[in-house]
């Protein structure tokens, strides 16, 4: 029988009934510092791949237009979709999550291109892919469950024309500029949004709207070869990439070891995805940039199954899942996880004790030469739980420990600019403010006062800012 896997249906009220909802998921156990140095946001990197990626597009672009109508268009158009409507999905990704450059606005620009040249809308796929860090292949909850079961190979096989799903998306960005916003994007868009929605989609829908009066004009299709259709037939790269990431994987399950496939990939291929190869380490630490995630596998593969070593290989496991578990559903892909305990959130050790109170109330909280320049520590006084940065420019920051969206505790995210990103969502706060500076964070932090005396840190957890703590 098949399985509901729409977010409105029974088997989203299944999986909060079961504890799926977010949900405390498995944690590798890292060194505090070089997590850090993973975490670490540059321009350079991602600018000099980004700008490759445009200028191979534009090269190929000009090899189909010199060649148009002979027969070496057909590989400069498959060359070019390719990088135009396949490769921007990694750059769609990875500058959704913000960690492609340390700069805001360019991860916002390069998304936005990039959601434009995939028929995405900005602002509901990035809802949505908050989501899919929520609960990565939970049923009834995560959006992004592409293979549902029970799954069909020739089904799977259609996917890679886009025949079917690229027409779909184009016209959920025709429903949603006409301010018809779907079932589906209310349950993870906050209404807020719905305005800023619609005028993304009617932006998209206007563009390719152009293009296709101008090749009805000209009575030409070329003018929609370039953009529109690129995104159809330049698909088959994200579904060749894309089925890796979770296709027969285990679903419902709160370890991203077991819902979520590594593979080894040759350097065109890792520039083409950006790293994403490395997927499961991407989910279990969605903070560090792409540029970095060959060094985390490294750091972490003893507690990870192993990755599998090509594509071929990924294939093979993946149509194997398809043929059982369209016989079975229930049949999951044997995986040889390693038996790691979870790893424990960490507890502030600043010198001779956790804390001290003293008859004034102030609270000693430790050593202030224990906490170096850049780094982000937890403190816990009585039953609440705080966390503690030292900023770049050597001043210390004491605020609420959990996330205002997700409740994850902040001590393992990033330091990014005087702001502290959540390491599930890649949300920030302010931490001079408590305010929220990147989405899907509303909600501000509690920022609280701290000073070193006498070489202490010391507290009387008066709240800076207005938030409630």
């Amino acid at each position: 029988m098949a399985v509901d896997y729409s977010l409105t249906g029974p088997s989203s009220q299944t999986a909060d009934r079961a504890g799926l909802v977010n949900a405390e998921w498995f944690a590798p156990h890292i060194d505090p510092e070089r997590l850090r140095e993973f975490q670490r946001r540059t321009n350079a990197r991602a600018a000099v791949d980004t700008l490759l990626w445009i200028a191979l597009i534009v090269a190929a672009g000009g090899w189909a237009y010199a060649t148009i109508w002979s027969w070496w268009s057909i590989p400069a158009f498959v060359v070019y979709g390719a990088l135009a409507g396949g490769s921007a999905d990694a750059r769609w990704h990875e500058c959704g999550h913000g960690t492609a450059f340390r700069s805001v606005r360019a991860n916002d620009i390069v998304y936005h291109l990039a959601s434009a040249l995939l028929w995405r809308g900005p602002t509901v796929w990035r809802w949505s892919h908050y989501r899919h860090h929520t609960d990565t292949i939970i049923v009834g909850r995560d959006a992004e469950i592409v293979f549902q079961r029970p799954p069909s190979v020739p089904r799977a096989v259609f996917a890679f024309t886009h025949l079917q799903g690229g027409p779909t998306m184009f016209l959920r960005l025709v429903r949603h500029s006409l301010g018809r916003i779907d079932d589906q994007a209310m349950d993870f868009v906050p209404e807020s949004e719905y305005r800023r929605v619609i005028w993304e989609s009617r932006v998209i829908v206007a563009v390719n709207v152009a293009f296709a009066v101008w090749s009805l004009v000209s009575w030409s299709i070329v003018p929609l070869m370039f953009v529109g259709l690129p995104t159809i037939y330049g698909a088959w790269l994200v579904v060749f990439f894309g089925i890796t990431q979770h296709a027969g994987m285990h679903e419902n399950v709160l370890d991203h070891r077991l819902s979520t496939r590594s593979v080894l990939v040759n350097p065109v291929f890792r520039f083409l995805y950006l790293n994403m190869n490395y997927h499961v380490e991407h989910h279990l630490l969605p903070s560090v940039p792409y540029r970095a995630l060959p060094q985390v596998h490294e750091e972490i593969k003893s507690q990870l199954a192993p990755p599998k070593p090509n594509m071929v290989a990924a294939y093979r496991e993946i149509f194997r899942a398809l043929h059982e578990q369209s016989e079975d559903p229930s049949w999951e892909i044997p995986l040889d996880v390693p038996d790691v305990p979870s790893a424990a959130r960490r507890r502030i050790d600043m010198g001779d004790a956790p804390w001290t109170r003293h008859h004034d109330g102030s609270i000693d909280i430790g050593s202030a030469d224990s906490i170096e320049q850049g780094e982000i520590r937890r403190v816990d006084i009585d039953d609440r739980t705080f966390v503690m940065c030292r900023l770049d420019d050597g001043q210390l920051a004491l605020a609420d420990g959990l996330c205002t969206h997700a409740q994850v505790h902040l001590c393992d995210g990033a330091l990014v600019d005087g702001q502290i990103e959540c390491p599930k969502h890649n949300g920030r706060f302010d931490l001079a403010t408590g305010e929220p500076t990147r989405r899907p964070v509303k909600v501000p932090l509690g920022i609280y006062d701290v000073d070193e005396i006498a070489g202490r840190i010391v507290t009387h957890l008066t709240v800076r800012n207005t938030t409630n703590a």
